[in-house]
């Protein structure tokens, strides 16, 4: 079992988006789902039989998503860093993960979940740390412009010196 689990809160769409998550990631599962019981009624208020949690997998990265209530909604300050080899997976995550237009910046998207994301092509982190740092300001510059990252843009702005 992995040591450091992400725990994400829902109202009640856990296993919806838990579905959604493992359809958009190649090798990925749901492993256990766990339902509310009469038990503790008066303290969760969920109807005995409802999912509580669902335990899933993407690539590897263990997650549980909880039906918590209303009580807490995701927000920009966590997000999960997709890398990208390429611009066609860059495009294959953005295309199908993206659902709020007026959240999107620099590479980070809302899913229709409210859970913020970051795809990221593999090469930016390279690009931003050349030791030329004219180069690097320059990927800074044209990476800020950017809604979904374009690889040959990033590539042009660091290469336009």
């Amino acid at each position: 079992m992995q040591q450091i689990v992400p725990c994400l809160w829902f109202d009640n769409q856990a296993e919806k988006a838990a579905k959604f998550y493992v359809e958009t990631f190649k090798n990925s599962s749901i492993n256990e789902t766990s339902y509310y019981m009469e038990e503790g009624q008066e303290i969760h208020g969920q109807a005995a039989g409802t999912v509580l949690t669902v335990e899933f997998e993407l690539n590897g990265q263990a997650f549980t998503a909880l039906n918590g209530g209303p009580a807490f909604k995701f927000n920009e300050a966590v997000s999960f860093q997709v890398f990208c080899d390429d611009q066609e997976e860059v495009d294959y995550y953005w295309n199908t993960m993206s659902a709020v237009p007026e959240s999107e910046q620099c590479g980070w998207l809302k899913d229709k979940f409210g859970v913020s994301w970051q795809i990221t092509p593999t090469i930016l982190s390279k690009l931003l740390a050349d030791p030329d740092k004219a180069k690097a300001q320059r990927v800074m510059k044209a990476m800020l412009q950017m809604k979904k990252l374009n690889i040959s843009e990033l590539e042009a702005a660091a290469n336009a010196g």
